[in-house]
């Protein structure tokens, strides 16, 4: 017997409820992320993901550790049901008479997904990019600021002046970037994303696909749920790891803010080249144990949420009534 076919807002509401819960669990973590991969050599404020988080309590609070989560917890609905929704889709096109699908034809339908997403994903992590590193970059100002008044022995210039600055909220960003740029602004690092999200979900998808198989009791029942969460954790961490080089890039690309003494890319590949030159090739696995932890339980929250179908039991509970 097949297996029954899911309707779209199953899947949308499987792909929103699952974004939410891992953005929630694992978001402190993406912040760490991002400003390792933002830091360039010259000014290093944070050394490794605890350093950071710790720096960021003291000088930020608790909720300093959520900048930026605002925007992922409002995109990363359809981020994530677009994603999900887009595979299943592009599996199922692929498939002849429920016959599995070849690993070429797995491939091609992450692609497809990968692909899909960005038009969510680009600008989503545009606006949380800034969110995130504002911190940095207001530590790093502060710290020079200070090291500025202590070499001038008593001058009188006031050291209020770095911690004034006000911090940019993602309705002022979205509004400023439109207005300067019109939504190009919204989609700058567009091809490092799909570089990114892309070969991401070409990875993950067959990978999963093919984890998840080896827990089935037979071809006619679902994988147990733990099943589904370590081959979603598995194949999320190889796939994060795997593309961590073009997402250093994009968040360098992404960055509007740079750091005192920081370099400026106009490109992809200039990105690609001066951290090369400058940092070593080292550099372009800066964040990715951070990136493995965060993208593990995301995706493993998320394949447990839709494979246990949490939103057609919502959906069937709406409908009983009408019955």
């Amino acid at each position: 017997m097949a297996d029954k076919q899911i309707s779209l807002p199953a899947k949308l509401i499987n792909g929103g409820i699952a974004g939410l819960i891992g953005v929630t669990c694992v978001f402190p973590i993406d912040l760490a992320k991002t400003r390792l991969q933002n830091q360039q050599n010259g000014q290093r404020m944070y050394a490794s993901m605890s350093d950071c988080l710790i720096k960021t309590i003291r000088s930020e609070g608790y909720f300093g550790m959520y900048r930026g989560a605002a925007v992922n917890l409002t995109l990363v609905t359809p981020e994530k049901a677009i994603k999900l929704a887009a595979n299943d889709f592009f599996r199922h096109q692929l498939s002849k008479d429920g016959q599995k699908l070849t690993l070429p034809k797995e491939m091609l339908a992450g692609c497809g997904a990968g692909t899909c997403q960005v038009i969510v994903t680009t600008p989503m992590e545009m606006l949380k990019i800034q969110l995130q590193d504002a911190g940095r970059i207001a530590a790093q100002r502060k710290i020079l600021a200070a090291q500025a008044q202590l070499s001038a022995q008593g001058g009188t210039q006031p050291s209020v002046e770095a911690s004034a600055a006000p911090r940019p909220t993602a309705t002022q960003l979205t509004r400023d970037l439109l207005r300067n740029h019109g939504i190009a602004g919204l989609y700058k690092g567009l091809g490092a994303t799909l570089l990114r999200d892309v070969p991401f979900s070409i990875v993950y998808f067959p990978l999963f696909a093919n984890l998840n198989q080896l827990g089935r009791p037979s071809s006619e029942e679902k994988s147990p749920f733990y099943v589904s969460f370590l081959a979603g954790c598995v194949a999320g961490s190889a796939a994060a790891v795997a593309v961590n080089p073009c997402d250093v890039v994009k968040t360098r690309l992404q960055s509007l803010e740079r750091g005192v003494n920081e370099d400026t890319y106009t490109g992809f590949l200039d990105c690609a080249r001066k951290i090369w030159r400058h940092e070593g090739p080292s550099a372009f696995l800066k964040g990715a144990y951070c990136r493995a932890l965060v993208i593990a339980p995301l995706f493993g929250i998320a394949q447990v949420v839709y494979f246990l179908g949490i939103a057609e039991s919502l959906l069937g509970l709406l409908q009983e009534p009408q019955a």
